[in-house]
C-alpha cells in the first residue's frame, strides 16, 4: 500500500522505515526545512568561528532492547557515541543530534518546508491539503507530530483518536544558545535544575564536536510558561545571566546568543504506544503516546509500524 507519514522526527522516520522494509511505498511530509524535531541542531556564525548546538533533546538513553541495539548500530556507522558526562547510559548524535535523523531522512527522501493543513478522505484515497504537498493519492495516513498538532489535524477525520491527543498536551521551553570566546569557569560540562535552570551544558565538549565554547540551556517548565510570549531579546537577557551568575559572575564575552521557543518541548504520556484505526488507515505515533523520551518516538514508531503490517 502507499502511506502519507505526516512528520519527519524520530517517530515518523521509524515508522516509514518499517514500512518500507516491508516494501509499502512511503512519502514523508515535514513542515521543517531538515532532520531534527525535538533532536533538532543549529551551527552558529561568529567572528571567531563557528559554535555548534544540539538545542532540543540533549541526549538519549535506551532501556528497550530495541532501541538499544539501534544505538549501537548508530554507533557502529559513526552517527552516535556515549557521554558519559551526562549519565553512563547517555548516548549523543555524532557529529550533532539530528545526525542519525539525517541518515534516516536521506534513505527515505523527506520532502521538506511541506506543511500539510488537513488529510482529505475520498473514493480514490487520502489527499493531503498544504503546501508544496502535491496531488497523490495515499491508502493511509500516518500522524507523527507533537499531541496539539496531531489534535488539530485528527479532530475533522477520528474525534476519538484526536482526543488522546487532546488529553496529552506538552510541556514549553525556552532554551538558550551562547557562544563564548572562551571556556566558562564551570566544573563540569553539565548543570541540572539550578533555581530556573532546569538543564545547562557545555555543548562544545560531547563527544565529536567542533568549534568555539558552546552552552546550551533549557528554563524550566514553570519558568517557560511564565515567560512564553515574552520577547526573544527579554528571555535571552534573563537566560545568559543565569548562565553567568553559574559562572561566578566572571566577565566572559560573548561571541553570539539566540533563543528557540519550544511550545511542545517536553511531551506527556497517553500510554497507549501507537494508535491505529485499520478501517479508515489512520495511524498515530510520537513520543506522547509512551514518555517524553527519544526513546519513546523510536518505539513508538516501530510499533505502529508493526501493527500496520500485522
Amino acid at each position: 500500500m502507499t502511506f502519507a507519514v505526516i512528520g519527519a522526527g524520530l517517530a515518523g522516520l521509524t515508522c516509514a522505515a518499517g514500512l518500507s522494509e516491508a516494501d509499502h511505498d512511503v512519502a514523508l511530509f515535514d513542515k521543517g526545512r531538515g532532520a531534527g524535531g525535538r533532536m533538532a541542531s543549529r551551527q552558529m556564525r561568529t567572528a571567531q568561528g563557528e559554535a555548534g548546538f544540539d538545542h532540543g533533546a540533549q541526549y538519549m538513553t535506551a532501556h528497550d532492547p530495541a532501541f538499544r541495539a539501534q544505538l549501537e548500530g548508530w554507533a557502529a556507522q559513526g552517527l552516535a557515541a556515549r557521554w558519559p558526562a551526562a549519565g553512563e547510559e547517555a548516548w549523543v548524535g555524532v557529529p550533532s543530534m539530528n545526525a542519525p535523523l539525517r541518515h534516516l531522512a536521506d534513505a527515505l527522501g523527506v520532502r521538506w518546508s511541506a506543511r500539510v493543513e488537513a488529510a482529505v478522505p475520498g473514493p480514490d484515497g487520502w489527499r493531503l491539503l498544504g503546501d508544496d504537498i502535491g496531488e497523490d493519492r495515499f491508502d493511509g495516513v500516518v500522524v507523527a507530530v507533537p499531541a496539539e498538532q496531531a489534535a488539530t489535524l485528527l479532530a475533522p477525520l477520528a474525534p476519538d483518536l484526536a482526543r488522546r491527543a487532546a488529553d496529552t498536551p506538552s510541556l514549553p521551553c525556552w532554551t538558550l544558545m551562547a557562544a563564548f570566546a572562551e571556556r566558562l569557569p564551570i566544573p563540569g560540562d553539565v548543570l541540572k535544575r539550578r533555581g530556573a535552570i532546569d538543564w545547562a551544558s557545555r555543548n562544545s565538549a560531547k563527544p565529536g564536536r567542533v568549534g568555539l565554547e558552546a552552552w546550551v540551556l533549557h528554563a524550566t517548565p514553570d519558568w517557560s510558561r511564565a515567560h512564553l510570549e515574552d520577547e526573544p531579546d527579554t528571555v535571552q537577557a534573563a537566560l545568559l545571566a543565569m548562565l553567568a551568575a553559574e559562572a561566578g559572575g566572571a566577565p566572559v564575552q560573548t561571541l553570539s546568543a539566540s533563543v528557540h521557543r519550544w511550545r511542545y518541548a517536553r511531551s506527556g504520556g497517553s500510554g497507549d504506544g501507537m494508535l491505529w484505526d485499520p478501517s479508515r488507515r489512520i495511524g498515530v505515533c510520537g513520543d506522547w503516546l509512551l514518555g517524553p523520551r527519544v526513546e519513546s518516538a523510536f518505539l513508538s514508531g516501530r510499533r505502529l509500524a508493526a501493527a500496520i503490517c500485522a
